[in-house]
């Protein structure tokens, strides 16, 4: 059986080209009837953030993205989480020395940072020549150490990657990894290829950043007399040309899209096309679509560059496609939070934006005209600077035109009412719903025209509108 994982850090969010390699694995686990397994990676714990698992957990629901085993489900393979595992490590770590395919290194932080202060460009092996006496004399007198891996100094390491083809590395280029650290706890190199092989992984997915150093994992499962997993390394997204997509430049965490107003599926569409092309030119897709077109053969070998204006415009083909009372219910707390307190008719405004927002955020700028009319001042707006710019014609004019509006507000056909008024005054009829629509709002833009308006705010409020504009310019 197929089985995937995804294994974040705790360090606080979950970043979009994390939440993309979970979609792959989720993906492909579901494509070929496997399980998708979360792990938590929390070997490094200076890094790790409090509730931070939590927000992994919950921003995966969020994005449809449901796990088989893990953290609070449970399985099989647990725990699920890496501190909570110590022991296995230590133990695998124990056979690698007894093997001779690690080695304890007491050599102190100085005396590394004085290696790299004279050119070289990795460690030199000096403890692995130590004999089993002394390490044991060291061992004995509390020295601290740490277990490294013994890389080979001669020869090469070929494997085969689903994306990038057959990968060979020297094993010159690399270094003697450290796989237990001095407090005991294993570094993520030595840990997540224990897990992996434990966990009856069988498809690796991860970022492209480890494509290089996967012969040092290879090196491990040899050793133990594992069966290697099948690798499928991933380009990473990109905020341009030259630069990764990155927190420290701005939005790029799931949960900063969903604060913006995107919405989760809209969001997971996206990202599945950041990398991976459906062949079929479709651009808007399900979670079961997607899980029913996924294949590694459209998994790209170039990196993707992050296009947020795109990702709105596909947000706003879900937008679209809600039902107006799951709009509404997505919108309320907009209208909360900038109109509290406020009588208005939130289910027709709600009518009247569906169709014109691209993000939920959208409804500040949107439903700005709210704020444009100031029904307590003596003069709502300055009435005039619209009538000069649209119709080109004097006050006198103007005070003549709102006692038409207001007329016209009063009949039961408010469309024809206003022709009628333009007709007779040799006017357009854009020009009077343009200048009515202003009267109304003492806004140039609202979602809808004046007719609108009217029913947005009720009758008597509009007419209530009118007569403070037509006062205003007495």
């Amino acid at each position: 059986m197929v089985r995937t994982r995804f294994a974040p850090s705790p360090t606080g969010y979950l970043h979009i080209g994390g939440l993309r390699t979970a979609l792959y694995a989720y993906l492909f686990a579901k494509k070929n009837g496997g399980k998708f397994i979360l792990r938590i990676e929390d070997t490094d714990q200076t890094r790790e953030k409090e509730g931070a698992v939590d927000v992994i957990i919950k921003a995966l629901d969020k994005a449809g993205i449901r796990y088989d085993e893990g953290p609070i489900v449970g399985g099989d393979y647990g725990p699920y989480v890496q501190s909570e595992r110590k022991q296995i490590y230590l133990d695998y770590a124990q056979k690698l020395l007894e093997s001779g395919d690690a080695y304890c290194c007491f050599c102190t932080k100085e005396r590394l940072a004085d290696l790299h202060e004279h050119g070289a460009t990795k460690y030199d092996k000096k403890c692995l020549h130590m004999s089993k006496s002394e390490v044991q004399e060291r061992i004995a007198r509390g020295e601290p150490y740490v277990i490294r891996q013994n890389i080979p100094e001669h020869g090469s390491s070929t494997y085969h990657d689903e994306v990038f083809g057959d990968v060979t590395v020297d094993f010159s280029d690399l270094e003697d990894n450290i796989l237990i650290k001095s407090d005991g706890m294993p570094t993520y190199n030595f840990a997540n290829v224990i897990d992996d092989h434990l966990m009856g992984i069988t498809h690796c997915i991860r970022g492209v950043e480890y494509l290089m150093s996967t012969p040092k994992y290879n090196l491990l499962y040899d050793a133990l007399g594992w069966e290697r997993p099948v690798y499928i390394h991933l380009q990473p997204i990109m905020r341009d040309a030259t630069h990764k997509l990155s927190k420290r430049d701005g939005d790029a965490g799931f949960e900063d899209f969903l604060n913006k107003g995107f919405l989760p599926q809209a969001i997971v569409n996206y990202i599945a096309l950041l990398g991976w092309n459906p062949k079929n030119n479709r651009e808007k897709l399900d979670m079961d679509e997607l899980i029913e077109l996924f294949s590694i053969d459209g998994l790209q070998k170039s990196s993707s560059i992050f296009d947020e204006v795109k990702m709105r415009w596909l947000n706003s083909l879900y937008i679209k496609e809600l039902s107006p009372m799951d709009f509404h219910d997505m919108a309320m707390p907009y209208y909360e939070k900038l109109y509290a307190g406020r009588d208005i008719d939130y289910a027709y405004l709600s009518e009247l934006l569906q169709s014109r927002v691209e993000i939920l955020s959208d409804i500040k700028e949107r439903a700005a005209f709210l704020d444009a009319f100031d029904g307590n001042a003596e003069k709502p707006f300055d009435f005039t600077l619209f009538v000069n710019k649209k119709w080109k014609t004097d006050e006198a004019m103007a005070k003549q035109m709102m006692d038409g509006c207001i007329a016209a507000t009063k009949s039961d056909d408010i469309s024809a009412a206003l022709n009628s008024l333009a007709e007779a005054n040799g006017l357009k009829k854009g020009q009077v719903l343009w200048i009515y629509r202003i009267a109304l709002t003492g806004a140039a833009a609202t979602p809808g025209g004046g007719e609108e308006m009217v029913k947005l705010f009720g009758k008597d409020e509009a007419l209530r509108r009118l007569e403070k504009v037509k006062r205003a310019l007495a």
